[in-house]
């Protein structure tokens, strides 16, 4: 059988493989946007790993199995067939180019007989043949192993819980005993009360889940993020404020995909310039251009790691869950995010993911309200991540824990699209230098709305049964810029 047949009948196989969520014309239709977008940068073709892929395979499948990617049924074992045609190929092809060059000599030597030149000629054509021939072949295989590649997850640490969300491992419990859930604490209500936010103007001006901070609720946001910012800043973090705007190409890259491709998470900036300018998203995390600032390059290893703490606004355009997930500030289409950006070595990153977490844990103790550590099972990962931990306020007016922040290490996923990489010291000048993909990190620092629920709905005031105030962490007290002239704040 041809490698070109072998890779058609693996693409009819595969787009009548069944899977519980998702069809191959959903892994077609994404691959062909990313290999589309590359086009609207001067970024290289993503360097995905195929020979890990086909080295593993059955680890690589029981492994989307576990996170719920969005793969049909074979795709892992299509990857480790067409590579090992890629490499059959690949030898071929190079044993034809050896040939034309032996032929090329060939010609040269007997340039001065007429019948052997000739003769060699009618040799060298049909071999330059026979080599477009397999060039277009290898071409039709590459882009077949990317197509399937691109949409196969990240690996996932060995420790990581496997499962849906509700076999989360709690790692920690912090700040004081969770006072009584009650709808009394309800934020929105206090919000209201208080005058801290408007949503109605929000949905007039916008829409459903847009929002003004006004009054104390304003001077809040700007106040976390200082406080937040202050304390990564003496970790040794840069700070860095980051364009909204993005090209589509960096959001893909990074991994920025929804499991239901009907279902789209960004923001699309419709094209009024030329046809062929690239395709511009809203940002749906600072996550996604600080690794954009490190893109397509290569660092010495002892400058690594590199810490930026990142300033922007996060849009995201999925309505979520109905309910209380929608309710008030904890689910909106746009809000002001802290983010925690790391690029390291590739075996530091563990390291760097725990100093990740003791940061996120010095900040949200120091709000002072009840909070956990999880870490996330594979249902919960995104493409991107190796392992995620996420962290859960107390938040009684809901009734329940909600998510404030999560810490991801990527691993080489991210790196390996964005073309990171770092030049490892070698003791022994004769070897070679390596210049492996670097490790990439995140994690929230502040995202300002679940913040100020936590807040609202844990330092609430009552005065006869009605709202009458708001007691907020006087570590919050060096960054509060102005007031109101409302004397409905107490420091504690």
């Amino acid at each position: 059988m041809s490698t070109v047949t072998v890779a058609s009948c693996v693409r009819r196989v595969l787009s009548r493989a069944p899977h519980p969520n998702s069809g191959w014309s959903h892994i077609t239709r994404r691959a062909k946007s990313e290999v589309a977008s590359t086009s609207g940068t001067n970024l290289p073709k993503p360097r995905l790993n195929y020979r890990d892929i086909a080295d593993n395979a059955v680890f690589k499948s029981h492994n989307a199995f576990n996170r719920k990617a969005s793969l049909p049924i074979g795709a892992i074992q299509a990857i480790d067939k067409l590579y090992s045609h890629q490499k059959q190929l690949t030898l071929t092809l190079n044993s034809k180019r050896n040939e034309r060059s032996l032929l090329g000599d060939r010609i040269r030597e007997v340039a001065k007989d007429a019948e052997a030149r000739n003769t060699a000629l009618k040799a060298a054509k049909a071999l330059k043949d026979q080599i477009t021939d397999l060039e277009a072949k290898l071409e039709e295989i590459d882009d077949e192993l990317f197509r399937l590649a691109i949409a196969v997850p990240n690996d996932t640490h060995p420790e990581v819980p496997i499962g849906p969300e509700s076999v989360a491992t709690v790692l920690s419990h912090h700040g004081p005993e969770p006072i009584p859930a009650s709808p009394s604490r309800d934020h929105v209500d206090i919000a209201r009360a208080l005058n801290l936010v408007d949503f109605q103007a929000g949905a007039t001006v916008t829409g459903t889940s847009w929002y003004y901070l006004i009054n104390e609720g304003a001077l809040l946001e700007i106040a976390l993020v200082n406080y937040a910012l202050s304390i990564a800043s003496k970790y040794g973090f840069t700070p860095v404020t980051v364009p909204d705007v993005i090209r589509a190409d960096i959001a893909h890259r990074c991994g920025f995909h929804p499991r239901d491709q009907e279902a789209d998470q960004m923001y699309r900036i419709a094209n009024i310039g030329s046809s062929d300018a690239p395709e511009l998203v809203l940002a749906g995390t600072a996550e996604i251009p600080l690794a954009g600032m490190f893109a397509n390059k290569i660092y010495n290893d002892h400058d690594l790691p590199r810490r930026v703490v990142g300033l922007g606004r996060a849009f995201r355009a999925e309505a979520g869950a109905r309910g209380a997930d929608t309710r008030g500030l904890y689910r909106v289409h746009q809000f002001t995010k802290l983010e925690l950006f790391a690029v390291t070595a590739e075996e530091k990153s563990d390291e760097i993911m725990e100093e990740f977490r003791k940061i996120q844990v010095e900040i949200f103790e120091g709000l002072g309200f009840p909070f956990r550590v999880l870490d996330m099972p594979t249902e919960e990962l995104g493409a991107s991540a190796y392992r995620k931990y996420d962290m859960e306020a107390w938040m009684p007016g809901r009734g329940s824990w909600g998510e404030i922040s999560s810490t991801s290490n990527c691993t080489d996923y991210q790196s390996r699209r964005m073309h990171i990489r770092y030049r490892k010291q070698v003791d022994d000048p004769k070897q070679p230098t390596q210049i492996p993909f670097a490790h990439t990190l995140n994690g929230t620092a502040a995202a300002v709305p679940r913040l100020i629920v936590a807040l609202l709905e844990n330092g609430v005031r009552f005065d006869e049964g009605n709202v009458a105030g708001l007691d907020l962490p006087k570590i919050l007290r060096p960054f509060w810029v102005g007031g109101s002239g409302r004397d409905i704040i107490r420091w504690v």
